[in-house]
């Protein structure tokens, strides 16, 4: 009897350590299994980390390279960084730089792309980030129908010699490529003046302000708007209707600039391509858009010239924005800190 239960005991044993090393086999090869997919998980997911890093890296290089206006910089810290050395002209601009900063609240600023659209760009951007809506005398007449206006019912068929900034571009077709602007320069305005969240509408600035071609369509738009009320103020003073703001006065005064065809031929059109905004289209800016242009001009410090309104007759109810300029050529967006 003992022999026979000590016989089931061992094959018993032999049974179950038998069976142990088979599960064990299966258990380690389980094991290395799960070992290998959790490594090569880890790799994967490293992987693909690193690969969306470096596209994000990529996307937001290419965005803040096409970027029009570039996000805030410390003030002071970029007038040392621009205005380095000893001489008279870096110490003045320093000391104008320290003025805004110290006296004006100035803490902050934005760089503007230095090209011939840098006012027209500085002065819209600002529009459409603080979520200002159109010129009251914009929500009274259709925009969209102004080129049509001038050409057909004021007999001005020279708009086809209007030039579309660096396009360099006159013909038959100015009238349909200037409806397009105007309609680009309507829709996103609307669109972005429409949203409430000012983190969303800085984002809608951005995308907007980083792509080219719409960008050229809203400043040529602006253009066209800026002659269209110069014909207008033209068409008063020569038929003696209700008198007219003394910038058109100013502006008509001008040989360059004495009726509105000369003033597109001579000034409008080269802006964008060779010529920025001097003073005097500065104040028709801040009329048709109806909004007061304050600009800090820094290369006029210590003078009465410093600080300048555009225009200098202004409405109370119109909004302000800023700008500021070392050579009255390229503008920047100055940031205000209380």
């Amino acid at each position: 009897g003992r022999h026979e239960v000590w016989s089931w005991t061992t094959a018993t044993k032999e049974s179950l350590c038998l069976m142990w090393q088979k599960v064990k086999v299966q258990l380690m090869l389980s094991m290395s299994f799960l070992a290998a997919v959790f490594w090569y998980c880890r790799r994967l997911y490293s992987f693909l980390a690193q690969l969306l890093k470096r596209w994000s890296n990529y996307l937001q290089r290419k965005l803040i390279r096409n970027l029009s206006v570039l996000t805030e910089v410390d003030l002071l810290g970029y007038s040392a960084r621009e205005w380095k050395g000893e001489t008279r002209q870096a110490k003045h601009m320093r000391e104008a730089y320290e003025e805004l900063f110290w006296s004006c609240h100035i803490k902050y600023l934005r760089q503007v792309r230095r090209d011939n659209y840098s006012v027209v760009r500085a002065v819209l951007f600002q529009i459409f980030s603080q979520g200002i809506p159109f010129p009251s005398w914009m929500k009274e007449r259709e925009i969209l129908k102004l080129p049509e206006k001038l050409l057909y019912s004021q007999g001005c068929n020279w708009i086809q010699q209007y030039s579309f900034g660096p396009e360099r571009y006159t013909g038959p077709n100015a009238f349909g490529k200037l409806r397009k602007c105007m309609e680009a320069l309507k829709t996103n305005w609307a669109e972005i003046s429409a949203t409430k969240d000012h983190e969303e509408r800085g984002n809608m600035c951005n995308t907007l302000f980083s792509d080219e071609s719409k960008e050229h369509k809203l400043y040529e738009a602006i253009k066209f708007i800026m002659l269209y009320e110069v014909v207008e103020a033209y068409e008063q003073i020569k038929n003696r209707e209700e008198p007219v703001p003394n910038l058109f006065s100013l502006l008509f005064a001008r040989d360059s600039s004495s009726d509105p065809l000369s003033f597109m031929m001579n000034h409008l059109n080269s802006i964008g391509d060779s010529i920025c905004l001097d003073q005097v289209e500065l104040f028709l800016l801040g009329y048709v858009l109806e909004v007061k242009i304050r600009v800090y001009r820094l290369h006029r410090f210590n003078t009465e010239e410093f600080q300048v309104n555009y225009p200098d007759q202004y409405r109370r109810e119109w909004n302000e924005i800023s700008l500021l300029t070392e050579d009255d050529r390229y503008y920047h967006i100055p940031l205000f800190r209380t």
